[in-house]
């Protein structure tokens, strides 16, 4: 089959993908499934072939996926219980006084989002965001943008969340480099989208707790963990992912300290290590039973579930494309393109998010189509790392009425849609660009 032939096939899929999750509304998970067979059958592959390339991409992607997302769920899941979200927030705050508080809210979004999911995140803390509203009278976006941007930019770009855990899996890039160039992202995209612009968007607009959400601050039976201990077991796993990294970089293949690094720093050992850790201090010596934390860690796997699966159906999408040849002849088109891998993975993204609205579902969709250009170009090291933030960036862009997150925040915050528009939608928009234009400098240095 002729190279522009394959090229409509998958240009055909993606509108297919797109139609179906957006106007049938069908399941991300299986909408990526019958993309994928179709995608195969219209390639010209034999029938057996294109099953066996479902089952290789699912289980070279769910292979490591599967592992990271669960354990970083549980891990999540002991730290939202025991009230280490509250204790973060609280020991900020009043570190950074309370005139700094937006400041304060951005950082506790950005360490809790580590390992807590977005929207979990978002509805342990926002009755601090209410309690501080009233409480000096200033509107909600003035305290909760802020928070949000930092648990919107960590859910994007830092593993072991969901996604950047996905595209780096996708792509083949080591999470050490990921997690480093999402926290050099990360950092001013929070700053200017949290604090900096939650202070002109909430002088201009002014919302107070809406009439329904009657919401109190969530009370514990057990003393909230200490603000030493969250922040130490949140770091364990990053530190020793990034020293397995690092030390590839630093230290000669066959030194011992390397191996020992090396396996404590495998993302698997080090999430392991972490969130037994966690099952010890934040459940059993504060009083949990055994079989409370069991059954706090088997709660953690049921939203972690829907995701492992979306992710591993883009696993899927991307080796029908690649054994088809469609991935070879996307590849080199996208490489006799004048933009670089990376503008093109940030667009792809873009594209897909705008137009879906699922940044998962954008994420794992733009790494497969831009993987295959990565295998022609030789891609390799910190390099694949700036890629997967790229892409985590166009995920991000441009939030709008087709993506969950907006409702959840107009309903918290009681904003018609042209107020979600102009204060959640900007704040997504922010961030993505911001994180963008950090890797695309990083680039010029890395090759």
């Amino acid at each position: 089959m002729d190279g522009s032939t394959l090229i409509i096939i998958a240009v055909a899929s993606i509108f297919v993908l797109l139609f179906l999750v957006m106007r049938t509304k069908l399941h991300a998970f299986v909408a990526l499934l019958l993309v994928s067979l179709l995608l195969g059958i219209a390639a010209g592959m034999p029938l057996g072939d294109v099953i066996q390339s479902i089952q290789n991409g699912m289980g070279g992607t769910l292979g490591f996926v599967a592992v990271v997302v669960g354990l970083g769920a549980m891990f999540g899941k002991m730290l939202e219980v025991s009230g280490g979200a509250e204790r973060l927030a609280a020991t900020l705050i009043g570190k950074f006084g309370e005139d700094k508080a937006p400041w304060a809210l951005g950082v506790t979004g950005f360490i809790v989002a580590i390992p807590v999911f977005f929207d979990v995140g978002f509805i342990i803390l926002v009755p601090i965001v209410y309690s501080l509203a009233k409480k000096t009278g200033k509107s909600l976006l003035h305290y909760g943008i802020p928070l949000l941007a930092g648990l919107a930019v960590t859910h994007s770009f830092i593993p072991p969340t969901p996604g950047p855990i996905a595209v780096a899996e996708l792509v083949g890039a080591e999470l050490g480099w990921v997690i480093l160039f999402g926290v050099l992202a990360g950092i001013p995209s929070m700053i200017l989208a949290g604090p900096v612009f939650g202070r002109y968007i909430g002088k201009r607009i002014h919302l107070t707790i809406p009439d329904y959400m009657d919401i109190k601050e969530q009370e514990y039976d057990k003393e909230l963990p200490s603000f030493g201990m969250i922040i130490s077991l949140i770091l364990i796993p990053l530190v020793l992912i990034l020293f397995n990294t690092l030390s590839a970089v630093v230290l000669d293949e066959g030194n011992q300290i390397r191996e020992i690094l090396t396996f404590l720093g495998h993302p698997f050992v080090a999430l392991t290590i972490a969130t037994i850790l966690t099952f010890f201090f934040l459940g059993t010596r504060r009083g949990y039973s055994r079989q409370e934390v069991q059954d706090i860690a088997t709660k953690a796997l049921e939203p972690a579930g829907i995701i492992i699966l979306v992710t591993g159906a883009g696993g899927v999408f991307k080796q029908v494309l690649i054994d088809s040849g469609v991935g070879d002849v996307l590849g080199q088109m996208m490489g006799d393109s004048a933009l670089p891998p990376i503008v093109l993975a940030f667009l792809i993204a873009s594209a897909v998010r705008v137009a879906q609205g699922s940044a998962t579902v954008s994420m794992v969709t733009a790494a497969g189509l831009i993987a295959p250009l990565l295998e022609i170009t030789g891609t390799t090291g910190p390099a694949l790392g700036l890629i997967v933030i790229s892409i985590a960036a166009g995920a991000t862009v441009l939030s709008h009425v087709n993506d969950s997150g907006f409702w959840l925040v107009n309903r918290y915050f009681g904003m018609s849609v042209k107020d979600t528009l102009k204060s959640w939608t900007v704040m997504e928009t922010i961030i993505g660009l911001t994180g963008f234009v950090v890797v695309l400098i990083l680039s010029f240095f890395i090759t």
